[in-house]
């Protein structure tokens, strides 16, 4: 067999083999070399599946040749290759700018397991995206989300311990509702093949065992993705995890928890059961339109630019789970886009706030007044990322938020309309408060004699800013990826 036949496989063993060599190196800069390369080639490899699966189809690789349903298949379709490019973009430019940042935030003798825990992390949302198998699903959800606690309990900041316990223990309560809810469908099915199982499910989907596992399952994977009002471990575990730590999970841990959402929701139970007999919508709709508002609300109080971040991420969640609840092709593409969307403007964000905490050591925004004169190409991707945010049009934001008016026009629901709206003028509000006090404001004499943050920084801020300009202007490729994957989900339901 040739190395692309084995490439489904080999994207998620890449990081999870770069995480023992990491620390095996025990050496900063050897460590940061090997987490570079298979960032970088787990990326190369995301692509070849990508236009693998644009060009034959959806790929299935049965491990050690063991035939599915009774061996592991990992399963690769246009959602998957998605999905998969996405994490490991973000993973390829968050590594470039970790050199500086995890020099300045971590002590040496920290840093190569820093990054074996960075790796481990990774391989485990690649593997979660990856596999066709629903233990396997928990295993990588683990493998992530142990290694999660640990990266953000080596914030600086004390209260980087208590982040870190508080998602420990919410986490843990996560994994073991999905874990619970996976047993009852293997009771009921024999199987934990995701195909088998949607094949399945309809002979015995009226029993109370099934409903059951749907709803540990869907409570499970909610507070994976921080949906409202399960994310009360979020806004800490973003706040004060290193700037790297902040930047990875919040454009790639929670979108790969909405992935998982849809891929039970359509491939697993299908769209029938779950918005039929389940009324899934009914729950997702009300806790969506909350989360835009009240989230939105706290994001414009607050002090802490991360901690800002961390409630706008919950909002933002929210508009994606408003697109689900839609239950169309139109609003689960619209889902899809923000999904993409939302990973590029708060990458962008978080990445021009690790310049500021590598150069200025705060992101309090006292103690930020008139950065721009002295960072202005880092403010410049910050404002850029923010725009997109808000949904300003030629931004990526702004696509997405369009299809998601669009398609809540297309079932008659106009009232969600003024939702969004008041969403995205709250972000204006929060938004304007940073970019009026690093711009408009005088400078605070402290930050006297600062300079930009170093080119390994700056260049991966602005090559996400850039990103989030071009699929804002020309969103072909994004948009007719996320119609593929929203057609296929509702077109293969069992």
């Amino acid at each position: 067999m040739s190395l692309m036949e084995h490439l489904p496989i080999l994207v998620v063993i890449i990081p999870l083999l770069a995480a023992p060599l990491c620390v095996l190196a025990d050496h900063p800069r050897v460590a940061w070399l090997v987490a570079l390369a298979a960032a970088w080639l787990s990326f190369a490899a995301a692509i070849a599946l990508a236009a693998q699966v644009s060009a034959t189809g959806t790929i299935s690789y049965q491990l050690g040749g063991w035939a599915p349903p009774w061996g592991i298949e990992y399963r690769i379709d246009t959602l998957a290759s998605y999905v998969l490019i996405i994490v490991t973009a973000i993973a390829a430019l968050v590594m470039v700018a970790a050199k500086e940042s995890v020099a300045r935030e971590i002590p040496g003798e920290r840093v190569a397991r820093f990054y074996a825990a960075l790796m481990l992390v990774f391989a485990g949302l690649l593997g979660i995206v990856a596999t066709g198998d629903a233990f396997n699903v928990f295993v990588f959800l683990e493998v992530s989300s142990l290694a999660s606690y640990a990266l953000i309990s080596m914030g600086r900041d004390r209260r980087a311990l208590n982040a870190a316990f508080q998602y420990l223990v919410m986490g843990t309560i996560g994994a073991t509702f999905i874990l619970i809810g996976i047993g009852f469908l293997y009771m009921m099915t024999g199987t934990l093949n995701m195909q088998d199982l949607a094949a399945r499910l309809p002979a015995v989907a009226d029993s109370r065992t099934v409903r059951a596992g749907f709803a540990f399952l869907t409570i499970g994977i909610g507070l994976k993705l921080a949906m409202f009002p399960l994310h009360l471990w979020l806004p800490n575990a973003y706040a004060y995890a290193p700037s790297v730590v902040s930047v990875f999970l919040a454009a790639t841990a929670t979108k790969v928890a909405v992935y998982l959402m849809l891929r039970f929701v359509f491939s697993v139970f299908g769209h029938d059961f779950t918005f039929g007999q389940m009324a899934l919508h009914y729950i997702l709709l009300p806790l969506a339109m909350i989360a835009i508002i009240s989230a939105s609300l706290v994001a414009v109080f607050q002090e802490n630019l991360k901690r800002m971040l961390a409630y706008s991420s919950v909002a933002q969640i929210g508009y994606i789970l408003l697109g689900l609840a839609i239950a169309t092709t139109e609003g689960v593409t619209a889902s899809m886009l923000h999904l993409f969307n939302h990973a590029l403007m708060k990458g962008a964000l978080f990445m021009a706030l690790g310049a500021v905490v590598w150069r200025v050591g705060s992101v309090r925004l006292a103690d930020l007044a008139g950065l721009g004169h002295y960072m202005p190409w880092t403010m410049g991707a910050f404002v850029i990322g923010a725009l997109s945010l808000i949904g300003i049009p030629l931004t990526a934001g702004f696509v997405s938020k369009w299809y998601l008016v669009t398609a809540a026009m297309s079932v008659g629901w106009w009232w969600l309309v003024p939702v969004i709206a008041v969403g995205s003028l709250l972000a204006v509000i929060y938004v304007w408060r940073v970019i009026e006090v690093v711009w408009f404001r005088p400078a605070n004499p402290q930050l006297a004699g600062y300079g930009e943050a170093p080119l390994s920084l700056l260049w991966p801020t602005w090559g996400l800013a850039l990103a989030n300009l071009y699929f804002g202007i020309n969103s072909d490729l994004t948009t007719g990826t996320a119609e593929a994957a929203a057609a296929a989900l509702f077109g293969g339901l069992r």
